[in-house]
């Protein structure tokens, strides 16, 4: 590597070091004895060993990856049915699967967009979305967060012929929801699409018989013509890999010009096995969801009385996710760390990952936590947050 290039990566080094935004793995061991309210497993399927064997019957039956893009030979039936399954769990009348939610989003954003184009996206968008709008060649415009009003003059009296509204059901930072109905009037209105991403709310919301089916199931979203909705399997069905869901002849357009599904190798067997078991799973035991909504308000519940004495008040959280704004990078992660080393895992998230700038700590409550994990989680978070300055 040049002498240039290695000085401004140490200078990089550097300021990254200064501003508290350095990011390191930390791996865990397979039975660490830690609360979780770090990951994404929502519905605690990632090691529920209906989802596991399944995993495990498919690698030993189709070998340990797809061997190929899925158009040459890396589709298996496990695909197909899994296509299917998730289609019929979000009322959507078709599904194509990727091999990671990121490659989904970039995939369908790329694949619809074009100087023809005019994308316009809420400003809490998630980095797929946005790395998909810089790869499309769209003229792209964002607007506040759950602004409908200035989401509708972006499109007004716009020159593209088409246009696309990009937007997060639950959103990944600050677990609020997004004006879906309005956001579907606004597309109905301006002859534009409506792309959802359903990855934070896909097992977790949901009304009535729909409860843990996503945002878009049994409502006036589910399988209109205007609405496409991308979802990631890595969450709440504890797998891995993404999917696009919309209309069959937007599948038939994603397999001929979606690049990260043409030239990526297909999802391997063992994650789709266990994705479509987790969704079996899902639909047969709609208490998860209850649970993670119960759990998650029993957390805000804990946290309340340190929140409020920093002038912070939980909000109604619609999913798992629950944010608490940090005064800077260092404490936030100063408060992950401690946190850890009192036997809670918390996410902790900071410039340049968090959309308005401001550092945050970042809990999501999954439905096995015990009673006894929440109390113990909030007695530790308390303890931390009383500390602050």
């Amino acid at each position: 590597m040049s002498g240039s290039m290695n000085q401004w990566l140490e200078r990089q080094a550097a300021v990254r070091e200064r501003r508290g935004q350095v990011r390191r793995p930390l791996p865990r061991a397979p039975h660490e004895r830690f609360i979780d309210l770090a990951s994404n497993d929502y519905l605690g399927l990632a090691t529920d060993p209906r989802v596991t064997g399944a995993a495990a019957e498919a690698a030993a039956r189709w070998g340990a990856g797809a061997t190929s893009s899925r158009l040459v030979a890396g589709t298996t039936n496990l695909h197909l049915d899994l296509e299917q399954e998730l289609a019929t769990l979000a009322g959507m009348e078709a599904a194509l699967v990727f091999s990671s939610g990121y490659l989904a989003n970039i995939g369908v954003i790329t694949a619809l967009g074009g100087p023809g184009t005019l994308i316009i996206a809420d400003e809490h968008c998630h980095a797929s979305m946005i790395d998909g709008f810089r790869l499309s060649r769209s003229r792209t415009e964002s607007f506040a967060h759950n602004c409908v009003e200035e989401a509708g003059r972006l499109l007004a009296g716009r020159p593209e012929p088409r246009a696309m509204i990009a937007v997060e059901s639950v959103y990944s930072v600050l677990g609020d929801a997004a004006p879906l109905a309005e956001l579907l009037a606004l597309a109905e209105q301006y002859d534009a699409m409506l792309l959802i991403d359903e990855a934070h709310s896909l097992g977790v919301t949901g009304a009535g018989n729909f409860q843990g089916r996503g945002s878009v199931a049994g409502s006036a979203l589910a399988g209109h013509p205007n609405v496409i909705v991308t979802a990631t399997l890595s969450k709440a069905l504890g797998s891995q890999g993404g999917a696009v869901l919309g209309s069959g002849l937007l599948r038939e357009h994603l397999l001929n010009r979606a690049r990260s599904f043409i030239f990526d190798t297909g999802l391997a067997p063992a994650s789709a096995a266990a994705a479509l078991a987790a969704v079996q799973i899902l639909g047969d035991e709609t208490w998860r969801a209850g649970s993670v909504h119960s759990n998650a308000a029993a957390l805000a519940v804990g946290l309340a009385p340190a929140l409020a004495a920093r002038g912070v008040m939980p909000d109604p959280r619609v999913g798992a996710v629950q944010s608490i704004p940090m005064p800077s990078a260092e404490s936030a992660l100063a408060a992950g760390e401690s946190a850890r080393r009192a036997g809670v895992r918390i996410g902790c998230f900071r410039p340049p990952s968090v959309p308005d700038g401001i550092s945050r700590l970042r809990l999501t409550a999954r439905a096995t936590l015990t009673p006894e994990e929440i109390e113990d989680s909030c007695a530790v978070l308390r303890g931390i947050l009383e500390e602050l300055p």
